[in-house]
């Protein structure tokens, strides 16, 4: 897989925000994270050479997580892991360990989650990217009806429009934020995240590739404050791969 926006895991490192914008910044630690998938189990990376900056209190609560395919900040002391595929890439990082039992996204995880995914939009990762394209995505119905009309996956999958209790904010035509309530299904559960006691945050995007980076983020109470640290830090990316 070879896709500008997350073709190095320091895309992310490089896109937070500079001294020159805001110039009380501090680093972060990192977190290197093993993976698995299809050609089988990848190493943690070693630490990258330019590291994300934080502004603000977050800087002494977040580390970066990263594997070979993707990078996030997540709160400290946390465990990730990475599936990956030609279909795209997911990274997960929770407060208790997981490994090989996340290639079954079923139950699905109720507690605390950071996950950042990637589907390619021209490999089979283009159903998961159609289906969110559809509830989030107007301007891409051209590429979401192309991928109906293979008749590959059944057209009920396919719901034009947002989830009825879920708050979306656009940002363009290529960037949504969403919130998906405690104890209901929504954009945030089309992940490995199930309905818990908390809402789910995230961050959808599409590039000119019609591939789909989404993020989302569930935190305890004491922590929620750090969702629009984590979110910017990915939305920031996407701006600098377009500055590239």
């Amino acid at each position: 897989m070879n896709r500008t926006f997350f073709s190095l895991t320091a895309a992310v490192c490089a896109a937070t925000v500079s001294a020159n914008a805001a110039p009380f910044t501090s680093a972060v630690p990192f977190v290197g994270c093993a993976a698995d998938g299809q050609t089988g189990p990848s190493s943690a990376p070693k630490k990258p050479a330019k590291m994300p900056r934080v502004v603000g209190s977050g800087a002494s609560t977040l580390a970066y997580y990263a594997s070979n395919e993707l990078g996030v900040l997540a709160p400290r002391g946390w465990h990730c892991f990475g599936l990956y595929g030609s279909n795209g890439s997911v990274l997960i990082v929770t407060p208790e360990e997981h490994g090989q039992d996340l290639f079954n996204p079923l139950p699905g995880l109720t507690g605390s989650a950071v996950q950042l995914s990637l589907s390619v939009g021209d490999t089979s990762g283009r159903f998961e990217a159609a289906e969110v394209a559809a509830r989030l995505f107007p301007s891409r119905k051209k590429f979401v009806e192309g991928v109906m009309a293979e008749g590959i996956e059944p057209r009920s999958s396919f719901h034009f429009g947002s989830f009825p209790t879920d708050t979306v904010r656009r940002y363009g035509d290529d960037v949504v934020e969403f919130e998906t309530p405690a104890n209901k299904s929504g954009m945030g559960t089309k992940s490995r995240l199930a309905p818990g006691g908390d809402p789910i945050k995230g961050l959808a995007m599409m590039t000119s590739e019609n591939d789909l980076v989404m993020l989302v983020v569930r935190l305890p109470k004491d922590q929620r404050d750090l969702a629009t640290t984590i979110m910017d830090s990915t939305r920031q990316a996407k701006r600098s791969s377009k500055a590239e």
